[in-house]
């Protein structure tokens, strides 16, 4: 294309005559003039840059203007044809151009454009434009007639612009009920995904349209398909908690990272420092420690932004999680006991696969001993490797233990209680830890390690850490160990092989503190 100089009053195009081209004025100013009741009306002015003759061959009728210069001026020629045959090449450019055409028409304000818009939307509706048009288009205009004659034509429902934008995307966001309805009638998919994760339903719960969002979740569309965790994000950015609450109505987790893991809900909700949303979130069982892929968490943002209010809802929300229940245990023979509160000491019978014994700390004295409770039940009896329950870890039981009556109370109950505390953790159950050592091989302090279940596990593990194998294990007093029952937590063993007598080490760490 090149630009061609036309002289002053000189018609460029003619009213009434066939749509073959169209100008864009590069320099100089042009008139618009139509013929009406027998004489020559000047409606406009076109000037640089402004485009003479597009809406002849844009909606295919006769040339609207008569366009004459009013001095030198310098105008590209557009042929309709090769126009076409561009625009063909790229149907979305095609809707642009079309939707920009009929915007212009309607902000024209002139009676003439007025009536040029009406006849060229009835066109568009009877499918009466030769100029390509998109699914796309018709949606984004929210004109059903059109959609319905394009589909009619065999295009494909789920077509989509550069984006990944669908028409159903585009209707949906539109809140356009008609054109949601036929796109799914011909086969459109609920649930597709455009470049950046959204989905239809979200578009339209984005837009609030709540009949909308019921005809899509009718038809089988779900949040989950798309990138719930932006979606979270962008309702937590907007402060919306109404639309985060949709969310998890519609099955979407809103504890997510979102896709490209810059964030969950909770960190733009602590940078937003809207408490209501945190809390809630908080609700949904958001981690205050989840990091983001910059490292941090929104327990970190809490701290270096200062939000104080946030960080009182972080600790709380910390300290219930480490509450656990313990359920109260029956006791066994004829004791009674009401409720939490008992008579006896807090030594309570563990329910587990390893005995039906009373469940005794390493650190405890062992029975028989001084301190002892008793001294008629042997020590393999009564030991357990497995720590203690929650609930009798407490302060409440040390003195509970303490001020009950009968044989079990007293300074000796407050002792067990004691021991009990040290020994155990809240909520969690540990095989026994031991120290073993072989002297012989050069190893005097020993490695800690834990006590597997049979003997031979032991021995194995003394081959490996100390590179022979051992066949026996002894206490320090030179006793041989022939049954893994025997050991308790804190005991210090040592390796020997058949032609050593080595002695153990056993350092009790059940010793009274």
């Amino acid at each position: 294309m090149k630009a061609e100089y036309f002289p002053p009053k000189e018609d460029v195009i003619l009213q009434n005559e066939a749509p073959t081209d169209f100008y864009i004025l590069v320099n100089g100013a042009v008139d618009l003039r139509v013929f009406k009741n027998g004489a020559e009306q000047v409606i406009g002015e076109a000037t640089t840059g402004d485009l003479c003759g597009e809406i002849g061959v844009l909606c295919y009728r006769p040339q609207l203007f008569t366009v004459r210069t009013k001095r030198l001026s310098q105008l590209l020629r557009m042929n309709r044809t090769t126009f076409m045959n561009i625009v063909q090449a790229n149907v979305g450019d095609g809707a642009i151009i079309m939707n920009n055409l009929l915007q212009h028409l309607k902000e024209a304000k002139d009676p003439i454009m007025e009536e040029v818009l009406l006849e060229t939307e009835n066109m568009l509706a009877r499918g009466r434009m030769d100029l390509p048009l998109s699914l796309c288009f018709a949606a984004l205009r929210g004109d059903d007639l059109l959609l319905h004659q394009l589909l009619k034509r065999g295009l494909d429902p789920n077509e989509s612009d550069n984006n990944g934008r669908t028409a159903l995307h585009i209707a949906a966001s539109k809140g356009c009920e008609n054109c949601v309805l036929l796109l799914l009638d011909y086969g459109a998919n609920p649930n597709s995904r455009d470049s950046d994760g959204n989905v239809p339903l979200w578009e339209a719960m984005m837009a609030n349209h709540k009949h909308v969002v019921k005809i899509l979740t009718d038809n089988g569309a779900t949040i989950s398909s798309g990138d719930v965790g932006q979606f979270s994000c962008t309702a937590a950015e907007q402060n919306n908690l109404d639309l985060l609450k949709e969310i998890v109505s519609h099955g979407g987790d809103v504890t997510l990272l979102n896709s490209n893991r810059s964030n969950t809900a909770l960190h733009v909700a602590v940078s937003e420092a809207n408490t209501d949303i945190v809390k809630f979130l908080l609700d949904q069982g958001a981690d205050i420690d989840q990091m983001n892929s910059h490292g941090w968490t929104p327990r970190d943002l809490a701290d270096q932004q200062g939000h104080d209010d946030i960080k009182v809802l972080f600790q709380s929300t910390k300290e219930a999680k480490t509450q656990t229940t313990v359920p109260i245990l029956e006791p066994r023979g004829e004791m009674q006991f009401l409720g939490r509160f008992t008579s006896e000491p807090t030594i309570r019978p563990m329910m587990g696969r390893f005995t039906s014994e009373p469940t005794i700390c390493p650190m405890m004295p062992r029975e028989g001993a001084v301190g002892s409770p008793t001294g008629d039940r042997s020590w393999n009896q009564s030991r357990q490797r497995r720590r203690t329950n929650n609930f009798h870890n407490s302060l409440f039981g040390i003195m509970s233990a303490a001020s009950g009556g009968g044989s079990g109370g007293g300074p000796n109950a407050l002792l067990l209680s004691i021991n009990q505390t040290k020994c155990a953790e809240p909520g969690k159950d540990y095989p026994a830890r031991v120290t073993v050592s072989w002297p012989e091989k050069g190893d005097d302090k020993g490695k800690l390690v834990l006590l597997p279940q049979s003997l031979q596990e032991l021995l194995e593990i003394g081959a490996k850490r100390f590179g022979f194998s051992p066949t026996k294990v002894l206490t320090k007093d030179g006793a041989e160990i022939d049954d893994i029952q025997v050991i308790r937590d804190g005991d210090h063993l040592k390796f020997a092989s058949d032609g050593e007598l080595e002695e153990y080490n056993l350092q009790d760490d059940g010793a009274l503190r």
